[in-house]
This record gives structure tokens, C-alpha cells and sequence, in this order.
């Protein structure tokens, strides 16, 4: 199993300590070798989309940013597991982790969706010393479902801390329990993936659009390529 994650933030809170805490169980109950690989907004990508345009006329590799995008794409389509994390910033996902996903707006099942996405799994992680859990987690699941994503799990927390040696007892025990929960159903579930019923829901809805209206812009070659129509 391959797992990426993302964090939305470059320092190590206690968002951070639960992806890591995840990452790790999930490596105890695997028998074959489990790939980690790790990325930090915005260290390991700074670039606000600009909204050029560029990725829907033509492709993602002519992104102005692709050079820095590129190692985190490749990173994401050879994944079997995407972990996103980011704490609660104004009842929302970090603005680095939401510039990233700005970048993929040409992955989404209504334009050109990349099939390696309908097998793959994803959990999307927060948490914040009180509320807005939700949105946030709905921020990066937003994204994800949209991708075709299989099966995307969420877990937001309210932590009552600002660090994470500062967590309450009871609370980090519900955290360990809702870890291994996740954990056993990732793991239990491996290989069994196909797009979710959101992405589906939209797909079916661009096919019998383009069987309409006819040929648009780059999408309908690519799913005439693809042979979806």
C-alpha cells in the first residue's frame, strides 16, 4: 500500500499527530511494505492559481506552477491511500491546502477525471480547540468525492488545546479509538473501490450533457478518448 499525505500546514499540531497516528496504525496491520510519503503547505508548494485557464483549454502540464505541482501529482496518482490534513483556520481548510486543490479543478468528474482515482481511498482529518470541524472537513472532501474518490472517510475533533500535549485525557482516548476504527476499515476494505456515488452521480449527469450539446472545449475529446460517451 502507498499512502500520501498532505498536511495544510507546516507546523506539527495536533492535526498533524493524528494523520500520524493513522498513518502509523494502519502500517501495523499491513503485512506487505507500506510507501509513505508526506508533503507541507505551503513549503512544498506556495502558488496561488491565478486563474489563467490554461489547465482547461489545454492540460495540467502547462500550468504556470507545474514544475512545483508535479512531484505532488505524480505523488497523489500512484497512491493507493490519501491522507489530508488541516486544522480549523476561520471555520475552513488552511488557504495553502485550498490553493492546492485550486490546481486540480480539471481532475473533477465534470471535466476530465483521472481513472486511477475510482480505486483509490482517501481520509480527510482536522481539528480545532472548538468548532467548524465540518466545513473544513467538507473543503478538502469536496475535492476528493469530486475526483471519483472510492470512498472518502472524514474524522474532525475538537481538541480543547492549542498543542498537542495539551489534549484533555478523554479526548485523546476518543482519538485513539476513532484511529484504530479507521484504521481497521481502511485496511479491511483494500482493493474494493470504485467511484463514489457523488462523482457518479455527476459523470452520468456530463455524459448525457455532452450527448446533448455536443462537442465543448477540451473535455468532450478526452472523454471520446477515454470511450465514456
Amino acid at each position: 500500500m502507498k499512502i500520501v499525505t498532505i498536511h495544510g500546514q507546516n507546523h506539527k499540531g495536533s492535526t498533524y499527530m493524528i494523520a500520524q497516528e493513522l498513518v502509523d496504525k494502519i502500517s501495523d496491520r499491513k503485512r506487505d511494505v507500506v510507501e509513505k510519503k508526506e508533503f507541507f503547505l505551503p513549503a512544498d508548494f506556495d502558488e496561488y492559481c491565478t486563474g489563467c485557464y490554461t489547465c482547461f483549454q489545454t492540460d495540467l502540464s502547462n500550468c504556470p506552477h507545474y514544475q512545483k505541482l508535479e512531484p505532488i501529482k505524480n505523488a497523489i496518482l500512484d497512491a493507493d491511500l490519501l491522507i489530508l490534513e488541516s486544522p480549523v483556520y476561520v471555520y475552513h481548510a488552511t488557504g495553502q491546502m485550498m490553493s492546492l486543490l485550486d490546481h486540480f479543478g480539471t481532475w473533477w468528474v465534470i471535466h476530465r477525471p483521472e481513472e486511477s482515482m475510482f480505486k483509490k481511498r482517501a481520509v480527510v482529518l482536522t481539528t480545532a480547540a472548538g468548532g467548524g470541524m465540518k466545513s473544513t472537513l467538507k473543503d478538502m472532501a469536496d475535492s476528493l468525492e469530486m475526483w471519483g474518490i472510492s470512498k472518502v472517510y472524514r474524522y474532525g475533533v475538537g481538541v480543547q488545546a492549542s498543542r498537542p500535549d495539551e489534549i484533555p485525557e478523554w479526548i485523546m482516548k476518543k482519538i485513539h479509538k476513532k484511529t484504530d476504527r479507521l484504521a481497521n476499515q481502511i485496511c479491511s476494505s483494500e482493493g474494493k473501490g470504485r467511484m463514489n456515488l457523488r462523482g457518479k452521480m455527476w459523470f452520468s449527469l456530463m455524459k448525457l450533457a455532452h450527448k446533448q450539446f455536443g462537442a465543448m472545449e477540451s473535455d468532450y475529446a478526452y472523454w471520446e478518448e477515454k470511450g465514456w460517451h
